[in-house]
């Protein structure tokens, strides 16, 4: 006989922490050259856009109104493909894919390569809050030192 199970009732070992950092997986970009990996980078955000309903020509035609200049999808092609040499994405075609595919994943490559971590900003608070309890810790602490020597000078 198999026990019935409350759908409603919420299952303790299905719970996966918020996602913090934003950035790809390991292994998006894979190895190679710094070029093959952005045009790695870039095929994924492109991947995932088409999965959610946005054809290049779509992400092609909202980057061109982001930065008011035209943007083919043969140019997407050609950033995304590692074995085009001559062309590469544009820092501010870059900011423009971030928006027009929503692939926020995309702005923690850079900041990884210097060990650094790009979070949302609803996180910024809660670290910045745990930095100060760590620091105010420290200082009762250094306090409690210091009266412990006082008291023992006494």
């Amino acid at each position: 006989m198999s026990k019935r199970r409350d759908p409603l009732t919420k299952d303790l070992f299905e719970y996966q922490p918020p996602k913090v950092a934003v950035r790809y997986e390991e292994g998006v970009t894979g190895r190679g050259t710094l070029d093959n990996q952005i045009a790695r980078l870039i095929s994924r955000a492109l991947r995932d856009a088409r999965d959610d309903g946005n054809n290049r020509a779509d992400v092609a035609a909202n980057m061109s109104r982001y930065l008011g200049r035209s943007i083919s999808t043969a140019m997407l092609d050609k950033w995304a493909s590692e074995a085009s040499d001559e062309h590469r994405i544009p820092l501010d075609a870059f900011v423009a894919l971030v928006d027009a595919t929503g692939a926020k994943e995309l702005l923690g490559f850079v900041p990884g390569m210097f060990n650094l971590t790009v979070i949302e900003n609803e996180y910024a608070d809660l670290i910045e809050d745990k930095l100060l309890e760590d620091h105010i810790e420290e200082l009762v602490a250094r306090r409690q030192v210091l009266s412990a020597k006082r008291k023992a000078r006494r």
